[in-house]
């Protein structure tokens, strides 16, 4: 059984940083691809960052290149996503993913985490 943690939510306001992990276990972590993507109130899931289980790739959506950084650790299974230069407009349910392609089409992902609430103040 598949399962996936998110932690390192909060609350900051803009212009702060916030550190997300996502711990997997169940799945062989090192050979899937993994993403980040967000929600937020009335609107549709879109896609955050993607990263290629080998390391050798990473994709950011427009809204986030320059400011979000993502990477993993595959000798532990996590996946992190490092937020910098937090807007309001940030504000969402920031959740992981597994097994998607690593681009801008965000699809295949099939495992899903249960999110963490990121909330930036102005």
């Amino acid at each position: 059984q598949v399962q996936m943690q998110e932690s390192g939510g909060g609350s900051v306001q803009a212009g702060g940083s916030l550190r997300l992990s996502c711990t997997a276990s169940g799945l062989t972590f090192d050979v899937y691809n993994m993403g980040w993507f967000r929600q937020a109130p009335g609107k549709e899931r879109e896609g955050v960052s993607c990263i290629k289980w080998d390391n050798s790739l990473t994709y950011y959506a427009d809204s986030v290149k320059g400011r979000f950084t993502i990477s993993r650790d595959n000798a532990k299974n996590t996946l992190y996503l490092q937020m910098n230069n937090l807007k309001p407009e940030d504000t969402a349910m920031y959740i992981c993913a597994a097994g998607g392609s690593c681009s801008g089409s965000w699809t295949g992902f099939a495992d899903w985490g249960q999110g963490t609430q990121v909330t930036v103040s102005s």
